[in-house]
């Protein structure tokens, strides 16, 4: 796999449960890959010159399972994109803009459970009935938040979305490692990069010309006969697969110690954090904000690396810096359409640019990375790491101008995007690249799984506390322009303490 198909297949896609629950199973499945038997050896096999029909993903027995991931993950993509791209008139329309970050919030936070329950349940059931679930779930989603005649409603249908989403992305890799050989999974990972790059580029274009042609609600139903489309597709093809080997599968011990239990605290405790910050009241505020906050810290040291909340050198570094990274990109783009929307009297259509032109430059940037990646093979890439997050820094800061200031061309913002897209794609894949090299071989699920739960954590809290400046701002009478002000300087500082952090990404004198 290229190294920009790499970083693309990291944006959102690293499942926490299968990757930290599905290492014994990985290592069978890659012998098992190994030991073929005969017949299989002459199905295309490495070192045989010829191509027959099961040496492309495209033919039988592969085809409709193919087809059924790709666009599974790209109904993720459009779903993530898309509808970002309309929520400020969602907002609007329902009464939802004193809570506008729980529009973005609540999918995230629910992402996390999915996530983790998809995984297990897969490691002791199989794919199929997961999958089944959680498209199932996706789609009541759908039309729960299509339908949506309020705000809470439409919040609801968010979370339900969120569940989905991540049994989704944590299932689509699980297909893939136990249908496919060995030789086929990595045409499989580079079309999921392009099931999720290419609904991104064109997702916020699409979703804003049906908003503002037909309605915000046709983006939701949309998904409907996609999303059983992708069922047709993939769960015929999973079930043959069978269950896994119930005995091989290890226990979690007690419940509330199970990696279900723990990301449930982890959602719930940033949950009552970002509900907290909402309140005006002290008397509620504080109390909600510390115990929200005691038990997402909780939750968050007993399912990421030893060192973490420290800052230890090496890989919790580099989960460190993925917070930092999601938190200041995400954390900049949720607020970007609001902003040219609410701000400066743009369209939907033409907001959707900024976030296409942030795609588009973070692929690019990852390229750009991947190819120079060799000079820093086997030693701290630091420098790439922090000149990445500097670009994202002057890129906010354009973005910020763009939207802020009447006196600056609008399409500034989008310009500013473009910049900040390219230093993400830089440091997004130079931070993984050089933490998941210094993880050992059996340690590779739980840094990628912690370095994915970062992500989304970072997403969640960013959204939830973007959104409760605008709530306050919006209670004491002030202008969206200053809860915007707050929310960019926040996701600066966190791009400015990128910089300062990228050389802790190995342990000294390595």
């Amino acid at each position: 796999m290229s190294e920009q198909e790499s970083a693309a297949d990291h944006v959102l896609t690293e499942p926490t449960a299968v990757r930290e629950n599905g290492d014994e199973r990985d290592e069978r499945d890659e012998l098992d890959a190994s030991d073929e038997p005969d017949a299989s050896a002459n199905e295309g096999a490495p070192g045989v010159a010829h191509e027959n029909a099961h040496d492309s993903v495209f033919r039988a027995p592969y085809a409709a399972l193919t087809w059924g991931i790709v666009l599974s993950v790209g109904l993720v993509a459009f779903e993530s994109m898309g509808v970002a791209t309309v929520l400020p008139e969602i907002a609007g329309r329902l009464g939802g803009l004193g809570a506008y970050g729980w529009g973005l919030s609540a999918l995230m936070l629910a992402n996390l459970i999915g996530t983790v329950a998809a995984g297990r349940a897969a490691d002791r059931r199989g794919p199929a009935r997961p999958l089944a679930i959680g498209l199932a779930v996706f789609a009541v989603g759908c039309a729960v938040a299509g339908s949506a005649a309020n705000w809470p409603l439409f919040l609801a249908g968010r979370f339900l979305q969120g569940l989905g989403v991540g049994a989704v992305m944590a299932l689509a890799y699980t297909a893939i490692a136990l249908a496919y050989p060995q030789r086929l999974r990595a045409r499989m990972f580079a079309l999921v990069s392009g099931g999720w790059t290419v609904p991104s580029l064109i997702g916020p274009t699409i979703a804003a010309l049906i908003s503002d042609h037909v309605s915000w609600r046709g983006v939701f139903v949309l998904l409907l006969p996609l999303v059983a489309l992708a069922a047709v597709l993939t769960l015929p093809q999973l079930r043959r697969l069978g269950g896994p080997d119930r005995a091989a599968v290890p226990s979690d011990g007690p419940w509330w110690a199970t990696p279900v239990a723990r990301s449930v605290l982890l959602a719930a405790g940033t949950g009552v954090l970002l509900a907290g910050l909402e309140l005006r009241q002290p008397a509620l505020l504080i109390p909600l904000v510390l115990v929200g906050g005691a038990a997402a810290v909780l939750a968050l040291r007993s399912v990421t690396p030893a060192g973490t909340l420290a800052v230890r050198r090496g890989v919790p570094t580099g989960v460190v810096l993925r917070f930092l990274l999601c938190g200041a990109y995400f954390g900049s783009e949720a607020f970007l359409p609001l902003g040219l929307v609410e701000l400066r009297e743009l369209s939907a259509t033409e907001a959707g640019l900024g976030l296409s032109a942030g795609a588009i430059t973070w692929v690019l940037g990852a390229a750009w990375q991947g190819r120079a990646d060799s000079r820093w093979s086997g030693r701290s890439r630091a420098v790439p790491i922090a000149a990445g997050f500097a670009v994202l820094l002057a890129g906010i800061g354009v973005m910020a101008l763009g939207v802020l200031v009447d006196a600056t061309p609008a399409l500034t913002a989008v310009a500013g995007w473009a910049i900040g897209g390219a230093g993400m794609g830089v440091a997004f894949n130079a931070a993984t690249t050089d933490a998941m090299e210094q993880a050992t071989a059996d340690r590779q699920g739980e840094a990628s799984g912690s370095m994915q739960l970062a992500q989304t954590l970072a997403v969640a809290v960013l959204s939830g506390l973007g959104g409760a400046a605008v709530a306050l701002s919006d209670a004491h009478g002030s202008s969206v322009s200053v809860a915007l002000t707050a929310t960019f300087t926040l996701t600066a500082a966190l791009a400015a303490a990128g910089i300062f952090t990228a050389h802790r990404i190995r342990p000294a004198g390595a």
